[in-house]
């Protein structure tokens, strides 16, 4: 029964990714493919889990925590529920996919993968660091920007019994909170090609039933802690996205391409410098670290504005629609059924 039952899951991810991943090489579909079968097959019923003496205690509470958000969020913030977040794997790696953003040298816009179900997304995952690593060796071999990183949770749309993974359990409680609001929210509305209108969209989602959350359950402490890592997360935003406006204002002069590269790599210097004033404005916290040890680039800055760009526009339409949510998603899925450059005025009420 088990070996039938497999074999129907295997069955249904080669599906699954071969329609994502029709247009892509055979061997990031069979990465993807094994990647996500891996982690149903692991994945145990988080009952079973909770029940299990061997269990971590910490690892008990947020599974606890993850089950009082998911049952929120479908039950009261009215977000569909297609049984994700109903098991649990440790994924024994400290990401379970590494996305490769990558984007031209003279030029802020990402490059875009294309899939028949999906769309044109502006990455590529891939659940093996290795293999990551060696896809973006032969974009910047053809002379992109190249940026890396790992990512600890990712939504399958709906199509597929998503698990809780470990990765995201390394998360601080309103991190945790916030991350699962999100990822159950990309299902409720996802247009192909437009990575911004779906993360901006999955961000506002993310941020109201926070609110809510906070209003209804947090604790004086839970909502100090998200306040202050959000206006950490604003900061860091803000100065990302100007430095990426400085570049697109360069880009546009059309310069010498000599002459480009020594203006990117000022405005870049000046953004570390900006950074470090940050930094010390915060008492030294260092969570962005990391991201700045990557290095700035074109593809890195690109890959920021797809969370953020849209997100005010979303909630004034949210704020429009009284603060319902189900509300709120039926009105910005009419904005979605527009043509991509008239959605962002739709969502304006323009």
């Amino acid at each position: 029964m088990r070996a039938a039952k497999v074999a129907l899951i295997a069955a249904g991810v080669v599906a699954l990714v071969a329609a994502l991943s029709a247009c892509s090489d055979v061997r990031y579909l069979a990465q993807a493919a094994g990647g996500q079968l891996d982690l149903l097959q692991r994945a145990r019923p988080i009952a079973d889990v909770l029940a299990d003496s061997a269990t971590d205690a910490e690892v008990r509470r947020k599974l606890e925590l993850v089950g009082r958000v998911r049952a929120f969020a479908t039950g009261e913030l009215g977000l569909p529920d297609h049984g994700s977040f109903l098991k649990y794997v440790d994924v024994g790696r400290p990401a379970v996919v590494w996305n490769v953003f990558s984007a031209p040298p003279d030029g802020i816009d990402l490059r875009t993968s294309c899939f028949p179900i999906a769309g044109c997304v502006t990455y590529r995952g891939y659940f093996h660091e290795a293999a990551a690593r060696a896809y973006a060796d032969t974009r910047r071999a053809a002379g992109d920007d190249v940026s890396v990183g790992g990512v600890s949770a990712y939504s399958t749309l709906g199509y597929l019994k998503d698990p809780v993974l470990a990765t995201m359990l390394s998360s601080s409680d309103a991190g945790l909170i916030r991350t699962v609001i999100h990822e159950l929210a990309h299902p409720a509305l996802y247009v192909k090609d437009d990575t911004v209108f779906n993360e901006s969209f999955a961000t506002s989602v993310e941020e109201a039933g926070m609110r809510r959350w906070l209003k209804e359950y947090g604790t004086p402490e839970l909502a100090a802690a998200d306040r202050l890592a959000q206006e950490r997360a604003a900061g860091f935003q803000k100065l990302l996205l100007q430095t990426r406006g400085e570049l697109e204002a360069l880009y546009a002069q059309q310069l010498p391409a000599a002459e480009v590269q020594t203006h990117k790599a000022a405005i870049i210097e000046t953004l570390n410098d900006r950074y470090a004033a940050l930094k010390a404005s915060w008492g030294g916290y260092n969570g962005y670290d990391g991201w700045f040890a990557r290095g700035a680039n074109n593809a890195s800055l690109g890959a920021v504005a797809a969370y953020a760009t849209l997100v005010p526009d979303f909630l004034a339409l949210l704020e429009r629609n009284g603060g319902d949510i189900p509300t709120f998603i039926k009105a910005a899925a009419k904005c979605a059924g527009r043509p991509s450059g008239e959605r962002q005025e739709c969502l304006k009420g323009e």
